[in-house]
C-alpha cells in the first residue's frame, strides 16, 4: 500500500529530512521555492478566494516553520483574478516565469481559462475549482483539489435515495461552470438512483428574484429542491426561500458550507441541508488519521481567524499539502518530476484521501462528502452522513 500521511508533523519532518537537495531549474539551494496562487480577491467570488488564501498562507507558514521544503523556504506569489476568466489569464501570465507550481483559481470559469496555459507551459497546477471539464479528459499537468461537481451530485442522489425521496426540483446557475457541471451530472445520474426531476430551472448569477422558481416548485410534485450556486445567489435564494414559506426542503451544495453563508442567513439557516467536504465536520468524526489531519489545520486556523475553516479553506490547505508532498517525493522543483509525483500520490488531507493516478486527476471519491443539517448555527452531519463517514474514515485507517 502506498504511504498515507499520519499527521502534518510527520509530513513536515519528512520534508525537512530532504534538506540539501536543491532540486531542478538551476536554482541555488537557498533560493526559495515559489508557489503561485491565483484566487478571487475582488469580485463575486471574493468570499471564496479570500478563504483559500488564508489557508494556503497557513500551510506555507507551517512548512517554513519546520525548515521549508528541500532545505529551502517556500514563498507564495499571489495574484487576484477578480472573478473573471480574462483576469485569471492576465494573472497567470504575470507570474508564470517566476513560479515552480500553481494553486487556484477557485472560480471555475477562471480555472478553465488558465488550464490550457498551464498545460502548455507544463506547469504543475492544482485547481481549487470543482468543474468536471478540467480533468475530463485528463490533461497531464492539471489536477483538481475539491471534489468534482459530479461527485457532489452523486452524493446528494445517494442521500436522496436513502431518504426515500423520488421526485426533486433542481435550480442551477447557467453562467457558472461549477453549477452547470453539477446540474448535468445530476440529470445524468438521477434515473440510476430512482429519482425524477420534476422542475429543472436555470438562473443567472445576477438573478435577484427567485419567486418564479419557488412557485414552479410549489406547483410541482417535488419533495426537495436542490440549488446549485456559488457566492451571492446562495444567500439570496435561501433567504427568499424562507420568506416564501415553501415547505419543500431546500438542499444546498458545498459552496454554502461556510460562515460566509451561515452568518448572513442567521436563524433562517436552521434545518437547511448543506453539503460539505469532510473537513468541515471534522469534530464529528471518529478518531483516526483523517481527523488528526483535519485538526492540524482547523485549530491554528480558528485561533488565527476566529472561526472554523470553511469549505474553501479546506480546499486551499489540501492543495498545499498535496503540492508540498509532491515536491518532497520529486526531490526537486523540476516541473515534470512534480507532475510525475502527483500522479502517484496517496495522501490524506482535510478534504479526504487523495489517490491521483495517470487516469484520475481528481483523486477523491464521493464518500468524502458530508450531507449536513444546520443546527444552532453550525453544520452537523445528518445521521445518514455520520454512518457513511465513519465507514470511510475506518477504511482510510
Amino acid at each position: 500500500m502506498r504511504r498515507l500521511l499520519p499527521s502534518l508533523a510527520a509530513l513536515l519532518l519528512a520534508l525537512t529530512a530532504c534538506a540539501g537537495d536543491g532540486g531542478g531549474g538551476g536554482s541555488g539551494a537557498q533560493d526559495p521555492i515559489r508557489v503561485g496562487l491565483i484566487v478571487s480577491l475582488t469580485g463575486n467570488y471574493t468570499p471564496l478566494g479570500s478563504e483559500d488564501k488564508k489557508a494556503v498562507e497557513l500551510a506555507v507558514e507551517q512548512v517554513n516553520a519546520q525548515g521549508g521544503l528541500l532545505g529551502r523556504k517556500v514563498e507564495l506569489v499571489t495574484r487576484d483574478d477578480k472573478t473573471a476568466p480574462d483576469q485569471g489569464i492576465v494573472a497567470y501570465n504575470q507570474i508564470k516565469g517566476e513560479i515552480d507550481a500553481l494553486i487556484g483559481p477557485v472560480f471555475s470559469n477562471a480555472a478553465l481559462a488558465v488550464e490550457p496555459l498551464a498545460q502548455r507551459d507544463r506547469m504543475p497546477y492544482l485547481s481549487l475549482a470543482p468543474a468536471q471539464e478540467q480533468v475530463e479528459p485528463i490533461k497531464s499537468y492539471i489536477f483538481v483539489t475539491p471534489a468534482l461537481s459530479s461527485m457532489y451530485a452523486e452524493r446528494y442522489l445517494q442521500y436522496i435515495q436513502a431518504e426515500g425521496i423520488k421526485t426533486i426540483a433542481v435550480a442551477w446557475d447557467s453562467k457558472s461552470a461549477y453549477s452547470v457541471s453539477g446540474h448535468e451530472s445530476m440529470v445524468q445520474l438521477a434515473a440510476e438512483y430512482g429519482v425524477t426531476i420534476a422542475v429543472d430551472e436555470p438562473y443567472e448569477t445576477t438573478t435577484s428574484d427567485f419567486s418564479a422558481l419557488f412557485q414552479h416548485v410549489r406547483d410541482s410534485q417535488a419533495e426537495a429542491l436542490v440549488f446549485w450556486g456559488s457566492g451571492a445567489p446562495g444567500v439570496t435564494a435561501a433567504k427568499q426561500y424562507v420568506a416564501a414559506g415553501l415547505e419543500t426542503p431546500l438542499f444546498l451544495t458545498g459552496s454554502q458550507a461556510s460562515t460566509l453563508w451561515l452568518e448572513p442567513m442567521g436563524k433562517d439557516a436552521e434545518g437547511m441541508i448543506v453539503q460539505s467536504a469532510i473537513g468541515v465536520v471534522g469534530e464529528h468524526l471518529p478518531a483516526g488519521r483523517q481527523k488528526e489531519v483535519i485538526e492540524q489545520m482547523a485549530a491554528p486556523f480558528e485561533q488565527k481567524h476566529g472561526y472554523p475553516p470553511p469549505q474553501f479553506a479546506q480546499d486551499g490547505y489540501s492543495a498545499s499539502l498535496l503540492l508540498f508532498e509532491a515536491i518532497r517525493k520529486a526531490g526537486s522543483t523540476d516541473k515534470t518530476k512534480i507532475q510525475q509525483a502527483l500522479e502517484t500520490m496517496d495522501l490524506i488531507t482535510p478534504n479526504g484521501r487523495f489517490r491521483y493516478s495517470p487516469t484520475d486527476h481528481s483523486g477523491l471519491s464521493p464518500e468524502y462528502i458530508s450531507i449536513n443539517t444546520v443546527r444552532n448555527g453550525a453544520f452537523v452531519p445528518t445521521e445518514w452522513a455520520k454512518e457513511q463517514l465513519a465507514k470511510t474514515v475506518a477504511e482510510a485507517g
